[in-house]
């Protein structure tokens, strides 16, 4: 069973200037991309002995 999404394709879309289009394959890169993302943030939080994620994760 696929992973629900966890990026809105709606507020991608608002987010594009006027013009450009967003391919569905767009839309899972982007979702990968945010998912590898928050990973490596629970890596360094816990590297740092927290449990809540800040801004300087990222």
């Amino acid at each position: 069973m696929p992973r629900e999404m966890v990026i809105v394709e709606s507020k991608v879309r608002e987010l594009l200037p006027e013009g450009i289009r967003l391919s569905s394959d767009a839309l899972q890169g982007l979702d990968a991309a945010v998912k590898q993302l928050i990973q490596k943030a629970v890596e360094r939080a816990r590297a740092n002995d927290r449990k809540t994620i800040i801004k300087e994760d990222f």
